[in-house]
């Protein structure tokens, strides 16, 4: 950051000096809100949550070289008192951006792949000259703010990610650091309970483009409607990416290898160059052509642009991380988070890397869909049971749509039912098989709601089993939105750390959930005989694969923050003793966001702070858009086979025989069968899959970032945090 004396910052937050700080005494950076992660010369924000206070932490920030704490009320050393910290740290990165006037501030924003885009534009720009970009998802009012206050008088660029949870909030985040070129990918279906419809997304999303001078320069989506329709919104000049002949930044000639990548060739205005993608997914092409569209404003010769995107590698994690383990079996850990769109294109990705090999998937219900949530959970389910999986197990509490929507797709493929494929509707191409036309499907017009949007489950809620259990007999459901779904990586989603909106205590959601109603882990699965049973070994006496009893043992309740990390989110809604220090950044170690110990061991620990409360976000800088349920995973974050779930000796009505009646005997996959269990956590998940899985199988792990399932992934991996 820029150096800063305690008297000009006082002076910029309207603040007042307290605790005998020197007003000369001059704050080097950088500015944190993780007391572990304080350096020599930091300023430490010190924020009051539900369960812990920041503030308690003031005086070991110093003691480990802060120069001053930022806070809310005096504490036991030098500080800045002011009215509120997250205005105040907001007030104190304007003013930063304000003294950079020849810095070039690049704004990313859209309903999926921001991240991914954001990495890969920032590489970009590091051509031309020094970058500031977010580590990980830091895009919300408090992450935003951090960014931009590690920025010093070196720096050319900001590449900033820009979330919304409301309208207002990109808005907001914009006056921190008005944008001179704004790029939006995409409007999708994430968070499309918050927002009520696809239209208040487009809106929000728009205030980027609204936020851009007049020489400034929006890089639109051509290929989504809602996108293209913001050009109106802005006097901004435009230029389009896409697929289309009317994109000026376009992808052509695309296809995709037996790994999931795409390589293309990129024509622009000024001439073509090959570019062959190490990102996993033919979704990545169009975060590749946003960050292409933005680097040609820039200058940057095509050649350039085409050998940069063709060696970037993933740099914020848990998106489309593929992991190939010593005895051959894939993991592709696709868990920061999930909605229908990312989904689609999760499974399309997943059928051509694990082509002719046993595919397995780890899901969970999906969040913050309002009252089309059970529909699109239906659908999910749809996706995934007829996706051609040797087994499916979905994790967390509200599994029975999914359930339901696999049920019913696993009977009709097995039953060589007409329109349930073995593979995603509209599966990606194979090794050397081009990808014609926009893979951003039509969307329907922004006057008009998108069409095949299925209503409610019929019957409503009566028609699921009140335990969450699928019921035989259901019928294949017609097609919903996953079918030409926008091949957009999803980074965001329900339940996260970081979002906007209420703090805990004010009415958002509170960490807990312990699984389905009821308690019990029902699961429906298909009973295959001498099925191995995870964390024993032993087999029932009838074959069949019981379902998992709710979770035994303390369930101790760990107060996440979830503030921004380069190594992950950590996740408001996680459960289990927070062995280790849980989630580590790569950059730095610490967890940012934590100053306070887990409930189960306490009270605060040193140098940790807890969730916020009191009206400051909870979960903090981490990004997300989303306010959905806190249920997470239970069980300690030990490495190891996982112990937390064990299932009962005997058989249980409604499980025991493969979809469609496969072959007894052997692990699952063996006759064509498809097993699809319901497990209550990401531990548990990890128990069920030890027990599948043999050499040269995939998995594909996947689900809403409240649940936490990259714990599954580290499970497979050795245990190791990812």
């Amino acid at each position: 950051m820029i150096p800063l004396p305690l008297a000009r910052i006082a002076e910029i937050t309207s603040g007042a000096l307290s605790g005998m700080a020197d007003p000369r005494a001059v704050v080097r950076g950088p500015v944190v809100i993780d007391s572990r992660a304080v350096e020599p010369g930091s300023l430490f924000v010190a924020f009051r949550g539900a369960r812990v206070d920041g503030h308690d932490y003031a005086a070991q920030a110093v003691r480990s070289g802060a120069v001053a704490v930022l806070a809310t009320r005096p504490v036991d050393a030098p500080a800045v008192i002011v009215p509120d910290a997250a205005v105040a740290l907001a007030e104190l990165a304007a003013a930063q951006v304000a003294a950079l006037p020849d810095v070039t501030v690049i704004g990313v924003t859209g309903s999926a792949g921001k991240t991914s885009t954001k990495d890969l534009l920032a590489r970009l720009t590091g051509r031309i000259g020094p970058t500031i970009a977010p580590v990980g998802s830091y895009n919300n009012e408090l992450g935003h703010p951090l960014t931009v206050l590690r920025a010093d008088t070196d720096t050319r660029f900001m590449v900033l990610e820009l979330a919304a949870r409301n309208l207002g909030h990109i808005k907001d985040l914009t006056r921190i650091a008005p944008p001179r070129i704004g790029v939006v990918l995409n409007v999708g279906t994430a968070h499309l309970g918050v927002f009520g419809g696809k239209e208040a997304i487009a809106k929000a999303k728009g205030e980027l483009v609204e936020a851009l001078p007049r020489s400034g320069v929006a890089v639109l989506n051509a290929d989504d409607p809602y996108v293209r329709e913001m050009a109106s919104r802005t006097d901004a000049r435009v230029t389009y990416f896409g697929r289309g002949e009317d994109a000026a930044i376009r992808a052509e000639e695309v296809v995709v290898d037996a790994r999931g990548r795409a390589a293309f060739t990129l024509r622009t205005p000024s001439g073509t160059a090959h570019v062959s993608l190490q990102l996993y997914g033919a979704h990545m092409v169009e975060n590749a052509l946003a960050a292409a569209a933005a680097g040609y404003e820039l200058g940057l010769p095509v050649a350039t642009i085409a050998a940069e995107l063709s060696a970037a590698t993933p740099r914020s994690r848990w998106r489309m991380e593929v992991t190939d383990r010593a005895d051959g079996v894939t993991v592709v850990n696709d868990a920061y988070n999930a909605n229908p769109d990312s989904m689609r294109a999760a499974f399309e990705t997943f059928a051509v890397l694990g082509r002719g090999r046993r595919r397995f998937a780890v899901i969970a219900a999906l969040r913050e869909l309002g009252d089309e949530g059970p529909a699109l959970n239906a659908e999910l389910g749809r996706l995934a049971g007829g996706s051609g999986l040797a087994g499916l197990i979905v994790a967390g509490p509200d599994a029975g749509p999914v359930l339901e929507g696999a049920h019913a797709a696993a009977q009709a493929a097995a039953a060589g039912a007409p329109g349930v494929p073995h593979a995603p509707a509209t599966p990606p191409p194979g090794p050397g098989v081009p990808v014609s036309g926009p893979q951003t499907p039509a969307a329907p017009s922004p006057a008009a709601p998108p069409p095949g949007t299925p209503g409610p489950l019929q019957g409503g809620a009566e028609s699921r089993h009140e335990q969450g259990t699928p019921q035989p007999g259901t019928g294949p459901q017609p097609p919903g939105p996953f079918q030409g779904a926008p091949h957009d990586a999803q980074e965001q989603g329900g339940g996260v750390p970081g979002r906007h909106g209420p703090a805990v205590g004010q009415g958002g959601p509170q960490p807990g959930g312990q699984g389905p109603e009821g308690g019990a882990a029902h699961g429906w699965q298909v009973p295959e005989q001498g099925a191995p049973q995870p964390g024993s070994g032993a087999r029932p006496a009838d074959g069949g694969l019981p379902p998992a009893p709710p979770p035994t043992g303390p369930q101790a309740s760990v107060p996440h923050q979830g503030l921004p990390q380069d190594g992950g989110a950590p996740h408001s809604g996680r459960r289990g003793p927070d062995v280790g220090g849980g989630q580590v950044p790569e950059q730095g170690g610490a967890v940012p966001g934590r100053h306070g110990a887990a409930a189960a061991q306490g009270g605060p620990q040193p140098g940790r702070q807890g969730p916020h409360g009191g009206g400051v976000p909870q979960g903090g800088a981490q990004g997300s858009e989303a306010a959905g349920s806190s249920h997470g995973w239970q069980g300690p974050q030990q490495g190891g086979v996982p112990r937390g779930w064990q299932p009962p000796a005997g058989g249980a009505p409604g499980s025991g025989a493969p979809v469609g009646g496969g072959a007894a005997g052997g692990p699952p996959g063996t006759g064509g069968a498809m097993r699809i269990v319901h497990v209550p956590d990401a531990e548990a998940a990890a128990a069920e899959l030890s027990a599948w899985l043999r050499p040269g199988d995939a998995v594909l792990i996947k689900g809403p970032r409240a649940m936490g399932l990259e714990r599954t992934a580290e499970l497979l991996l050795g245990g190791a945090a990812q």
